[in-house]
């Protein structure tokens, strides 16, 4: 399928009055296809057409997937805006990508009106009979979509039709192999990426999507019980969370058939997998080049706890070059918005190791390599071990400058144990230089719409 405008008139024609979307209401599949159409026609009223970029500032409502696949039926742009953002980065955000105006509900007046140059705001869009629907090119920018940025600031990766096709594609014809008897649920913003390829897989494979009002790790297995599910995706530090929660005799009592999960904890997948009964399958993917390397059903038992990311997927190469993980193949990002355009191999910052049965392994990021006193010190490893701390909730390990060592190791921690007790748990499973030296001991840690620790912003909480 070329383009997001198919996607949305096939599934309504094959499936028109089964159930697409659940947020606190269901919309069928032909009720999708309806409402995008109208709200196309509302945004071509405004004077939005091909080409445009828009900003979508919205929680998880059904107004934010109805007004993205709108933009993309007009050949339009969708800019998602986190709901976290404040006058500065909001401002940011609107200069950077050049958007011609912004969705939102009032819900977000007072914040834009204490943004300069502000475009135009569009207040409770409401759809608009009469959409003619015209030819969308696949190579069409879908999205500018902005980077959670964990140790950086954001950038905005242009995506296109096919970049969605490519990605939501993959999860039919390969692992999890989704089809129209799948429940999925979402329940990251839908800002961040995730609930958008969830959409767009859903759509293609007819399923039923869940979209939930945030991740809540004590109500998370109840609304998965609840509506259904049967396979749903999570990342960051959600795997943790949920198994800090207390357990319950109907932690079995579910129909999910599979996890995919990024960074699954090594040290706490079998315990996932035994608490739920069910198996939790690593994936990995960027915002920058969509689903890229994941683990499969014949793979699966013999890699759980390893931390291996699994085969490249069919559409998908992947190679190591001086210890980083760089990927090359169809329905990547055409680039970084306003930087040229991605040509050939993508260099992801992660650094990584394939071994002779082509299964990659993670070991780490680039930018997260503390050198301490000659020694390379990863610090996903040490945040891994001190995870596996039944005591431990979250973790992050950073580098600070050291007069003598050029670095040194800080752990932050959400944790009840003490600093004695896990310098003694780190010192007995890691070399004494990886142990760290200071410790921050917080209630929480900053993270990003993945769920991931914001480590950039731990000195500003």
């Amino acid at each position: 399928m070329a383009d997001l405008a198919t996607v949305v008139q096939r599934a309504a024609a094959r499936w028109p009055d089964r159930p697409a979307w659940t947020f606190d209401r269901t919309f069928t599949f032909a009720d999708v296809d309806r409402l995008t159409a109208g709200y196309a026609q509302a945004l071509r009223l405004k004077g939005i057409q091909a080409g445009d970029r828009v900003a979508v500032l919205l929680c998880n409502v059904p107004e934010f997937p109805l007004t993205w696949l709108a933009l993309a039926r007009l050949g339009a742009a969708m800019v998602p805006v986190n709901v976290k953002y404040r006058t500065h980065d909001t401002e940011h955000l609107l200069r950077t990508s050049g958007a011609k105006a912004i969705v939102t509900t009032e819900e977000f007046r007072p914040l834009l009106e204490q943004v300069p140059s502000t475009p135009p705001v569009f207040y409770d869009l409401a759809p608009a009979d009469g959409f003619a629907q015209e030819p969308v090119p696949a190579e069409a920018t879908a999205n500018i979509q902005f980077t959670s940025g964990t140790t950086g600031s954001p950038k905005g990766c242009v995506l296109s039709h096919t970049y969605w096709t490519t990605l939501g594609g993959s999860l039919l014809t390969e692992f999890p192999h989704l089809t129209s008897d799948d429940v999925m649920l979402t329940a990251q913003p839908f800002h961040y990426i995730d609930p958008q390829w969830n959409v767009i897989a859903a759509l293609m494979a007819g399923a039923h999507l869940v979209v939930l009002d945030g991740f809540h790790p004590s109500t998370f297995w109840d609304s998965v019980r609840s509506h259904g599910v049967t396979y749903f995706y999570c990342l960051g530090a959600m795997p943790t969370l949920l198994l800090r929660m207390p357990e319950g005799p109907l932690d079995r009592e579910h129909r999910v058939r599979a996890v995919q999960c990024s960074a699954i904890p090594p040290q706490l997948h079998e315990m996932l997998e035994d608490r739920w009964g069910v198996g939790w399958y690593e994936a990995f993917g960027m915002t920058e080049t969509g689903a890229d390397i994941r683990v499969g059903a014949d793979d699966h038992d013999e890699l759980v706890g390893t931390g291996c990311l699994g085969r490249p997927a069919a559409h998908r190469e992947a190679r190591v070059v001086d210890g980083e993980l760089q990927l090359r193949g169809p329905g990547m990002m055409d680039g970084y918005l306003g930087h040229e355009p991605v040509d050939g191999w993508f260099a992801t910052g992660d650094l990584a190791r394939i071994d002779d049965d082509g299964r990659v392994y993670h070991l780490g990021r680039r930018k997260d390599m503390i050198r301490r006193g000659g020694e390379n010190v990863a610090a996903h490893e040490v945040e891994e071990v001190l995870l596996s701390h039944p005591l431990v909730t979250l973790a992050a390990v950073v580098g600070v400058p050291d007069e003598i060592r050029g670095e040194e190791v800080k752990a932050f921690v959400v944790s009840t144990a003490t600093e004695d007790e896990l310098t003694a748990y780190c010192a007995d499973r890691l070399a004494s230089f990886k142990v760290p030296r200071f410790w921050e001991f917080r209630d929480d840690l900053p993270r990003t719409a993945s769920e991931r620790v914001a480590k950039h912003l731990l000195a500003e909480s």
